[in-house]
């Protein structure tokens, strides 16, 4: 399992849900992985359990909202493991509401992370790649960001804004050796959808959740170990003709809804 040996790995909010999967599958496969998470308690557990199996993690306490913080990080992250070669951007807040029911609070704040925090990962990442000979970036989109979701206005515009991040900056490094491209899963069972059932429904937890799962035409929710298997492909040499391209991952629900 060296498929990422040599690769610096930058993964944001790698602390929890699909980014600790991408976090450990990156560790399991020989990168040196930085944790980037607001919450340095579980970023540095599971860095702690990378590297008690055998592999190389450090967390780093970050904002990615915070354009002076994100550079401080990346500096900190090539002082710790040499230069970066990877970014995963996979840190992202959720939103609920209509257009009528998202007031100017809530855009910005879902701007700031989504958008403004993807971009500063980008600008900051592609200068380092620039210095380094190249490097591959995996940018987490969503099936919102090409399809009209009920209830989604806020999350779908940044989601749809990452997805032109990729294409623009894949176009625009074609001869740096910087491959982008970006995954769009529909619903993966994370600790944010097990929060989100205890808060919204409580004491028909069970219930709901059997609801959402069979909204993916295959019958269940996505697995963050699946969304982490994809990452690690795109993230990989074997994935070397590949950029500027959206995979999806959503059990049928962009193609097969009826």
């Amino acid at each position: 399992m060296s498929r990422l040996n040599g690769k610096v790995a930058v993964v944001t909010g790698g602390g929890s849900g699909i980014g600790e999967a991408i976090a450990r599958r990156f560790g399991q496969e020989g990168a040196s992985v930085a944790i980037l998470d607001l919450n340095t308690e579980n970023a540095d557990k599971v860095a702690a359990e990378i590297e008690s199996a055998g592999g190389k993690a450090k967390a780093f306490a970050c904002n990615v909202a915070d354009s002076a913080n994100v550079k401080e990080v990346f500096k900190a992250v090539e002082k710790e493991f040499g230069g970066v070669t990877t970014l995963v951007n996979n840190a992202g807040i959720a939103h609920i509401g209509k257009v009528h029911e998202t007031e100017p609070e809530d855009l910005d704040k879902i701007y700031n992370v989504n958008i403004k925090g993807v971009y500063n990962c980008l600008h900051t990442a592609v200068k380092h790649f620039l210095n380094n000979g190249g490097g591959s970036i995996v940018n987490m989109a969503s099936v919102a960001s090409t399809m009209g979701i009920p209830d989604r206005f806020a999350y779908s515009t940044s989601k749809g804004a990452v997805y032109m991040m990729t294409k623009s900056v894949a176009v625009d490094y074609l001869e740096n050796n910087i491959r982008c491209n970006c995954i769009s899963p529909a619903r993966v069972h994370t600790p944010f959808v097990d929060g989100y059932l205890a808060k919204t429904y409580p004491g028909q937890e069970k219930e709901m959740f059997e609801k959402l799962s069979k909204t993916q035409p295959i019958g269940r929710m996505g697995q963050p170990e699946e969304i982490a298997s994809l990452a690690l492909f795109l993230a990989s040499d074997e994935a070397g003709f590949i950029t500027g391209s959206d995979y999806l991952i959503d059990g049928g629900f962009n193609n097969l809804k009826v």
